[in-house]
């Protein structure tokens, strides 16, 4: 067993109670959740995979700051980090979500720009297994990812008509482990709709793929946490994990299921 569980959660600052202040964050305790969970499945390793200027592999040292939304905070991946703040703000706000989890594990990060295509983002999910494979590990993933920014008029990008649809097609597919869907993503339209988590979601598209040949749907579970638009940004916090028994709590809904609305 290589990839034993992922996580999708999107990385809005706003997760971190120092920078939404008394804002109600809703999206928060979701995100937690999925990450705890993660976390409780004790993988051997967790790779944390966002957006990024650049393609970039980070150690479990690296560091990411939020400095730059008025919060002196900083986070490392791993429990020592030290150094300059290099992580971008997906795989910071990651780095943060481990931390409250109390993941204590191993830890990496990789970068994925915008402009990585969809195949060569699968190529990068297979990567990851194919790597887990030759060392024995049992691999989670965190996915870090919005949806689109344009899904009403006060939204960051303002309203774009087909913002709702794409996300709503990104929930489908991560509800039901579709990964033709994920990969058919347009990277042009999500450009267009401000959507960065693309990239990212096709990353984890391609390490299914990789770790379950044929239909995935029948040896893994999704459980959808969370999906909605606060601030007109469409948020995804869904959980996927084996349904053929990986350690932690049992206890949770093993269907494929929406909450949090």
């Amino acid at each position: 067993m290589t990839l034993v569980a992922a996580a999708v959660c999107p990385h809005p600052p706003l997760l971190v109670p120092q920078v939404a202040g008394v804002d109600p964050v809703e999206v928060r305790d979701h995100a937690s959740a999925a990450v705890a969970r993660l976390c409780a499945l004790a993988p051997d390793h967790i790779v944390v995979v966002g957006d990024d200027a650049a393609d970039a592999h980070y150690a479990g040292s690296a560091v990411g700051s939020l400095a730059g939304f008025g919060v002196d905070l900083s986070f490392s991946l791993g429990a020592s980090g030290t150094g300059p703040a290099v992580l971008p703000l997906s795989l910071t706000i990651g780095a943060w979500l481990l931390r409250e989890a109390g993941w204590a594990g191993r830890c990496s990060a990789r970068g994925v720009p915008a402009a990585t295509g969809p195949a060569a983002a699968a190529a990068i999910g297979a990567d990851l297994v194919a790597t887990a494979e030759a060392d024995g590990s049992r691999l989670a993933l965190l996915i870090m990812g919005d949806g689109s920014a344009r899904r009403t008029v006060k939204a960051p990008g303002s309203l774009d008509p087909r913002a709702a649809a794409h996300d709503a097609s990104v929930s489908a597919a991560l509800a039901t482990l579709d990964v033709t869907a994920l990969l058919a993503l347009d990277p042009a339209l999500a450009a267009d709709l401000l959507a960065p988590g693309r990239a990212s979601w096709q990353v984890l598209a391609g390490a299914l793929r990789r770790a379950t040949p044929g239909d995935p749907a029948r040896s893994w579970t999704s459980l959808v946490r969370y999906d909605d638009a606060p601030f007109g940004v469409g948020y995804l916090v869904v959980g996927w994990e084996r349904a053929d028994g990986t350690r932690g709590d049992r206890q949770e809904k093993r269907a494929t299921a929406q909450s949090g609305r």
